[in-house]
Formats: C-alpha cells, structure tokens, sequence
C-alpha cells in the first residue's frame, strides 16, 4: 500500500517535471493525478474485502438450499405423475374387461335371436301340420283313419299312416318345446351378460373418472411446480449476479474461486469417466451374458444391475420405458413429448428386470408388492428401495447397487445415474425379487 502511494507521488512529480518542461499551457491540459487513498480508505477496503467474502460463503451456502428445493419439487410432481400413471392402468384394465364382457352380450344376443327364429320355424310347422290335418278332414284319434279300412292290407297302410301322422306331430311338439327351452335359456344368458356388460362398463367409467382427475392433477401440479421452478430459477439468477459482483470485488476471491471451480471441473471429469466405464463394462458383461441362459443367483442379480447401468446417461422421461428398452412416454404441458425417448423410476426397474425373465408391474407402488420384503438394514445389491412422502402412496423406486449407492431414473430434466442411498422419505424395507 506504501508502494502505491509512492508510485501516486512520482507520477506527480513527474507530471510537474513535463509540465515545467513543456510550459503553462502544456502543463494546463494534462489531466489531475488519481488520488492518494488515506490509510483510513485502505483500512476500510480491506474491511469491505473480508465483508464479502462472508457474503460470498453465505451465497454459497443459498445456492445449494435452492438447488436442494429445487430437487424437492421435482420429486414432488413425479408422485403426482406416479399417481396418474397407476389411475391410466387401472383404466386400462377396466376398458378391457368391459370390452369382454359387452362382446360376451353381444353374442348372448345373437343366441337368443337364433333362438327365436327357430321358435318361430318349429311353431310354423306345427301350424302347418295342424293345417293339413285340418284341410284333409284326417282325424288322428286312436280309431279315426282305421274304422274307415276297406280291408286288411288297407287297414295296415292306414294304421302305418296313423303312426306316421302321430309321430310328426310329436316331434313338430317336440321341436317346438326344445325351442322354447333354448331361447329361455338364452334370454337367461343375455340378461347376465348384459348385467355384467353394464357393471363393468360403469366400473370403466369410473376408472375413466379417476385417470381424468388424476392427470388433471399431475397436469395442474406440473404447471404450480413450474411456476414455483421460476421462482426459484429468478431467486438463483439474482443470488447468482450478487455472488459475481461480490467475486469481482477482489482479485484474491476470483482466484479462490476459479480454484474451486476447476477442483468443480475435475470432480465432474473423473465422475464421467468413471460412469462412462461403469456403463461400458456393464455393456460388455450384458453382452457375455447375452451368450448364456439359465442365469441363477448372483450372476442373475449381476445381470439385472448391468441392465440397469447400461443406461446411466439415458433422460429421464415420464411414463418411459419398457422390458426391451427405453420408449415414449406419456405427453403433457410440462412432461414428455412424444419424441423424447427414457425412462421413468419404474420403467428403468421393467428394464433391468427383463434380463432374467422377471415381469414387473408398471408403477412403483406395485412393484414394492413384487418380491420378499426385506429391511433395509439387510439391503444387498439388486434390491430395490422405494420412498414415500409421509402417508402419500409410494412416488418413486430405485436399485441398491452395493457401497452405499443406487441408481435411479430421478425427474423431468435429469437422467439415469447413480448416487448415494437417499435417507429422506426412504420406507423402511425393501423388495427382493431375486
């Protein structure tokens, strides 16, 4: 700081020595030294220095509680999403069975036309044999055709015709009751079918009911959770330039900075890279393991996790995902258009568990149901960990991988990684399946 004062004073000095030089008028023209800061001014920049690099730590300290909540609210609008998503299955399933049981009508239907139709031929011929019967004066009692035989050979054509006539007019009664029979029968059905057609078609309305409000909750929770993502996005951009222009203040917290951002850098680095030959190595098992079946054990839990930790990098997509791969997933104003392709939590899960022939049910909350529950003091890699917000229904599931980590499918805008066990909201036990 004497340094600088000294140089101030031969500046100075030096201006005077050009201006007596140069003349008065010369001298006139050049500008005012700068100023010789007091010791009071330095004293008082020392102390504005050391001010903001406590406002710097505290900034800091913001910024991560902000990218916390920021985390939170995305975790907060996938169990909104999970719980659209179980109410579209539940849908599914209704429709599907009110399909069945409305085709089931239907043919009871056609049945029951069937038999009317021959209701009315079996009546028509009775009608006509009564006609005949009638029209030719034949009468059919026990004594009717055979008293008017004119001989024997007559009177045994008469009674072979007498026995004809009785046996047509007793299958023509016959046909008719059998007919009567058959269409009570398939009135009978119809009606059933018709009764169930309608109990599940109210049923699929219902579910239908329930999808709806479900999405239009999912849909109304993306937009307050955008809102409140801006929120937080304008409130991180203004700590943001308060934290520049407390950097800018001085040299010595720019360097400390720029220190902390290529440790930032290096970390990231080695991360990548070392995700990248997790990936590639799982890859390359998955492909060995391409070449084998039967898998038992723990090379089957291998092969699960390896499904999985091919897919490290992969975006995170509601609604993405099935057992062959990654997929569409399920469009709103604030999720996943139709040509983004990932995984949700539960989809990463279908996925990695198709390896080894096990078909999980599509939505977290079921898969919790799939397997032995086990605590999660006893966790073991290939297991997989759920989490619930206090006594909502489970919004998101993951898989343990061993060393304290696990890898998941998290949110809208990142992708499949691995990371350490979570503790918040995580339930108590877990679900083996292998």
């Amino acid at each position: 700081m004497q340094a600088s004062g000294r140089r101030s004073v031969r500046v100075l000095v030096l201006v005077l020595l050009i201006g007596l030089l140069s003349g008065t008028t010369a001298f006139a023209q050049e500008p005012p030294p700068p100023p010789n800061p007091s010791d009071d001014d330095l004293r008082r920049s020392q102390e504005s220095v050391a001010g903001r690099a406590g406002e710097v730590a505290r900034l800091t300290a913001e910024l991560a509680a902000l990218d916390d909540q920021a985390d939170d609210l995305q975790i907060a609008l996938a169990s909104q999403r999970e719980n659209a998503s179980a109410a579209l299955a539940d849908l599914r399933a209704a429709q599907s069975a009110a399909d069945a049981a409305a085709a089931r009508a239907r043919d009871a239907r056609v049945q029951t036309e069937a038999a009317t139709v021959a209701i009315d031929e079996a009546r028509a011929r009775l009608d006509d044999f009564v006609a005949v019967t009638y029209q030719q004066g034949l009468d059919t009692g026990p004594l009717g055709l055979l008293t008017d035989a004119s001989g024997p050979e007559d009177f045994l054509a008469r009674a072979e015709y007498a026995d004809l006539i009785a046996r047509e007019q007793l299958q023509a009664q016959d046909g008719l009751e059998r007919a009567r029979v058959d269409k009570a029968n398939a009135d009978s059905a119809a009606r059933a079918a018709l009764e169930e057609a309608r109990d599940l078609e109210a049923k699929a309305e219902t579910a239908k009911s329930v999808a709806d409000e479900a999405l239009a909750a999912a849909q109304e929770a993306a937009r307050v959770q955008a809102e409140k993502l801006a929120g937080v996005a304008a409130q991180r951009e203004r700590v943001q330039q308060l934290l520049a222009a407390a950097e800018s203040a001085d040299a010595g917290l720019r360097a400390q900075r720029e220190r902390f951002a290529d440790w930032q850098r290096r970390i990231e680095a080695e991360r990548v890279a070392r995700e990248r030959a997790e990936r590639a190595a799982a890859t390359a098992r998955l492909a060995t393991h391409e070449r084998s079946s039967g898998l038992r054990g723990s090379a089957a839990v291998q092969r699960v996790i390896d499904r999985a930790m091919s897919q490290v990098g992969v975006q995170y997509v509601w609604g993405g995902g099935t057992g062959r791969g990654p997929s569409t997933g399920i469009p709103d104003a604030f999720g996943s258009p139709l040509d983004r392709v990932g995984f949700d939590c539960s989809g990463l899960m279908l996925y990695a568990f198709n390896g080894v022939g096990v078909d999980l049910p599509r939505v977290s909350r079921n898969q919790f149901h799939a397997g032995r529950k086990v605590s999660i003091d006893d966790l073991r890699p290939g297991d997989m960990v759920f989490y619930q917000d206090g006594g909502d229904p489970i919004h998101h599931v993951a898989m343990y991988v061993g060393d304290g980590k696990m890898i998941e499918a998290p949110y809208t805008g990142a992708s499949v990684r691995v990371v350490p066990l979570r503790t918040k909201d995580l339930l108590p036990e877990a679900t083996r399946v292998l």
